[in-house]
């Protein structure tokens, strides 16, 4: 596919923070010839916005990441299963062949419409685009979200950290996605190139979600946990509805979510194949060190032991910039990938990437609001 590019500025509509003060602005790179999308660049991120049915947005989505996919599904993909064959004697593919048969069923068709047409304009197999997009099933991160008195003006700050996977250099390929789907809710994913599910989200109606991986690898028989998450992303505008959701769709392993929203819900979730188990603001849990007043929060370790000390280190004081420090190491582990802070109530998110030697927690962040990208986008599509 032959790119479109239009050279300088074409609205600000992000800001970068930490290392990055000054504001900046959306460049258009590509767009896609069907008009459901286009690829954008923003203080050296990636933007890519598709819109429209399943169909739409997997191609725009398949064409205008094009150079990059392949390098994403197959190929780092290899590393993953070349590092599973070694760990475990299992063939990767043999695998996630299995996790497909098991969770295939249980996944809404709209999203595997979505991946094929995505492989087929990116010119990959079919196979290795469901590979990609079902592998995490086979992985097992900190999240943290604190409001009212807990916060600096009692407005929720969420934040997930994503650890793992960083030697596999995935960071190259990372893409902040912002999905307009045709009967869903508007909605932007920390996400890489090919994927088409999440695992750190917030959607236009300010619902933001982000996970921890648990136990229970081979308990396949469910929405695959990325999926899951979309699902929520594209349906919920509260907590309550996020966890509706949660308790109707069948599961897969084990995982924890923390889940806020813009009238200042929010909730810890575990969640199993045979149960779902909530935990309120501020709620003790014996798997956890003490958690303070409106505050929600996993991890594990000593990582869980520092997060709750620099919590309630900074208990009241808490706003974005001081959540983007309390990340830092070693609530963040060396294998870091990218972290997020969302605002719900103004639609504002940071966001940080691995380096090619450093974890997220120590590059710059970079600061978007959900609903300037989604006015920037239907500017740019109006006749």
């Amino acid at each position: 596919m032959k790119r479109q590019t239009v050279f300088g500025v074409v609205a600000a509509v992000v800001i970068g923070c930490s290392s990055a003060r000054a504001q900046e602005a959306l460049q258009v790179v590509a767009r896609d010839p069907d008009g459901q999308g286009l690829l954008g660049q923003v203080n050296g991120k990636r933007v890519l916005i598709v819109s429209g049915t399943p169909e739409q947005m997997g191609r725009a989505h398949g064409r205008l990441l094009a150079e990059l996919v392949p390098n994403v599904m197959p190929r780092t993909m290899a590393l993953v299963g070349a590092g599973l064959a070694v760990q475990k004697g299992d063939w990767f593919y043999d695998r996630i062949d299995e996790i497909y048969r098991r969770a295939g069923p249980h996944t809404p068709e709209r999203f595997l419409r979505e991946c094929r047409a995505m492989a087929a304009a990116a010119g990959i197999t079919e196979r290795a685009a469901i590979g990609g997009n079902f592998f995490p099933e086979l992985f097992h991160c900190s999240g943290v979200a604190v409001r009212n008195s807990a916060s600096a003006d009692g407005r929720v700050v969420h934040a997930r950290v994503l650890d793992y996977m960083r030697d596999i250099h995935l960071q190259n390929y990372t893409v902040l996605q912002v999905f307009v789907p045709e009967g869903g809710i508007p909605w932007m994913s920390v996400g890489y190139a090919g994927f088409l599910g999440t695992v750190t989200a917030m959607n236009v109606k300010g619902l933001a979600i982000g996970e921890m991986g648990g136990k229970g690898e081979g308990d396949w028989d469910g929405m695959p946990m990325t999926f899951l998450m979309r699902e929520i992303a594209e349906r919920a505008e509260t907590v309550e509805q996020a966890l509706a959701i949660l308790r109707t769709v069948p599961r897969t392993c084990e995982y924890y979510y923390v889940i806020s929203d813009a009238a200042r819900n929010m909730a810890g979730v575990y969640a199993t194949p045979g149960a779902v188990q909530v935990l309120a603001p501020g709620q003790q849990d014996e798997r956890l060190p003490t958690v303070p007043k409106d505050t929600v929060m996993f991890s594990a370790g000593g990582r869980a032991k520092a997060l709750s000390e620099r919590l309630h280190a900074h208990f009241g004081k808490i706003t974005p910039e001081v959540m983007i420090e309390i990340i830092k190491r070693p609530v963040a582990m060396r294998s870091n990938l990218h972290n997020a802070v969302f605002m719900p109530e103004t639609l504002d998110m940071w966001f940080a990437d691995a380096g090619k030697k450093t974890p997220a927690c120590d590059e710059p962040y970079t600061r978007v609001n959900l609903r300037a990208l989604l006015d920037f986008y239907a500017r740019q599509r109006a006749p």
